[in-house]
């Protein structure tokens, strides 16, 4: 059996660098996980989800670092005739071992449904990759009802995928981009609901405004953080492992 971390961190990059500070930004943070390389070596998973034009230099300045690199998407297919698409066979097959699917913002802006999502989920996992999968209400909601949507959400896209660990990245819509993250309670409850009935390896971490001093808030109700632009910075991603150290000291788990 598969046996998840006890800490798990995740950036994504969106859009937001070119080429040349998605690498320079790289060549820091790998250098940080090197410093930190006992603390995730220890139990703590540190992944980076650059864009497809950076995914092989990233995988080569990342090196031997302890740094998981994973894609923003990919196609529901494994080959054929669709043209600008990635395939989940050739993200594995250039080394990369996550890939997000399911972000509120690829449902917003591009159209992709509950059933795109199940197919992107399973292309994933029968490649061998963990698939972050994105879920989250679309409206700020009474902690119970966001439990049954995002349970829903989650079934619905793990619907007859192949066994597999899986990070369900927890992000309330109403909380991406926010100036401040959702409630420290309400975080705590749907991640202790969705970690309880999720029947397959996998962690729980919140997205959505996400950034320093977070998960040392949360405790162990959460299996970690989906950083945005909070890790622009790499002296936050830094602080954000400290934060994880001192949890793992202070012998927290999230098993």
């Amino acid at each position: 059996m598969i046996t998840p971390p006890k800490i798990t961190i995740g950036i994504s990059l969106k859009l937001y660098f070119g080429q040349a500070r998605t690498l320079d930004w790289s060549h820091a943070v790998a250098a940080i996980a090197r410093d930190r390389a006992e603390l995730l070596r220890a139990g703590v998973e540190l992944f980076v989800l650059p864009t497809f034009p950076a995914l092989v230099p990233v995988l080569q300045v990342i090196g031997d670092a302890p740094v998981t690199v994973g894609a923003q998407d990919l196609h529901w297919a494994d080959s054929g005739a669709y043209t600008g698409e990635v395939s989940g066979a050739e993200l594995a097959e250039i080394g990369v071992r996550t890939v997000e699917v399911g972000h509120a913002e690829r449902r917003r802006l591009f159209g992709e449904t509950d059933e795109v999502i199940n197919r992107k989920t399973g292309a994933a996992l029968r490649n061998g990759l963990v698939p972050v999968l994105c879920v989250g209400e679309t409206d700020r909601l009474p902690t119970g009802a966001a439990i049954t949507i995002v349970q829903d959400q989650i079934a619905t896209a793990l619907a007859g995928a192949a066994a597999g660990r899986v990070i369900i990245a927890y992000e309330p819509v109403w909380a991406i981009g926010a100036p401040e993250p959702a409630p420290d309670d309400h975080i705590r409850e749907v991640c202790s609901a969705l970690r309880g009935s999720l029947a397959r390896p996998g962690s729980v971490i919140y997205g959505g405004a996400a950034g320093p001093g977070l998960l040392g808030r949360l405790g162990d109700a959460v299996d970690g953080l989906f950083l945005g632009r909070y890790a622009h910075d790499p002296e936050a991603v830094r602080a954000v492992l400290d934060e994880a150290a001192a949890r793992l000291r202070g012998g927290v788990s999230s098993s």
